[in-house]
């Protein structure tokens, strides 16, 4: 059975047009996992637990129809992002740091996934200031996720590590084994404060310490701008 057309909202702009192919429950969440690379049906089933079989059915046909993913002849089942579905990189990072920066608790029974941590590792990823750093290899531990970051020269390349992680290249870009590798556990909870450059409990299993201060430069979301509530005071 062919998937629905998507539902016009009668508007000739960008995001209207975006919103029609990607705005559905779980697309974009599809979209994120698939920019780590090639994921079968029973792979983006695992990374979004909640979502029912016939909805990922759905999707999948949907942003294939969109011109977003096709199928990958080389694994059998597997979906892939065309050339115009990884366009759609900067948006979901813009996307996650947005999230990050929006007020909220994580819920109970939220699973963090290997592929969603990656994707939050690029958000926050400063370019800039690791490129005035030595190549480090982050390996980051939180809850039963395991990621392996490696930075060098302003590049990012990160990759599941886990002791279920899915077959695929060792690296995506061509990064020689750093020197300097620092591998800590951190609770999922406190990994919003990491990213906010604080520094909360890690339990730092190989690597010096003096390496924690270089992880917070380097991945790091800014906080969201709050009101200037002595301005108005002030006036009143």
């Amino acid at each position: 059975m062919a998937a629905r057309a998507p539902r016009g909202f009668g508007q000739a702009g960008g995001v209207a047009r975006t919103v029609e192919r990607v705005g559905e429950r779980w697309a974009l969440l599809i979209v994120r996992d698939l920019l780590a690379g090639a994921r079968r049906y029973s792979d983006l089933k695992a990374g979004l637990p909640r979502i029912p079989t016939n909805i990922l059915s759905d999707r999948l046909k949907e942003l294939q129809q969109a011109g977003i993913i096709r199928r990958v002849p080389t694994v059998r089942g597997g979906y892939e992002l065309t050339p115009l579905g990884r366009q759609l990189e900067p948006v979901i990072l813009a996307l996650e740091r947005w999230g990050w920066a929006a007020p909220g608790e994580p819920a109970e029974g939220e699973v963090l996934t290997a592929d969603a941590l990656a994707v939050t590792l690029r958000a926050a990823f400063r370019g800039e200031v690791a490129a005035g750093f030595p190549p480090t290899e982050y390996v980051i531990h939180t809850g039963e996720t395991s990621v392996s970051a490696v930075v060098d020269a302003g590049t990012l390349d990160v990759m599941d590590v886990g002791p279920d992680a899915l077959p695929q290249p060792q690296r995506r870009v061509a990064i020689p084994p750093p020197a300097d590798v620092l591998e800590f556990r951190v609770e999922r909870e406190r990994l919003s404060e990491l990213l906010s450059g604080d520094t909360p409990p890690l339990d730092v299993e190989t690597g010096d310490r003096g390496l924690v201060d270089r992880f917070r430069r380097t991945f790091r979301f800014d906080a969201a701008p709050g009101e200037d509530v002595t301005a108005d005071a002030s006036v009143a």
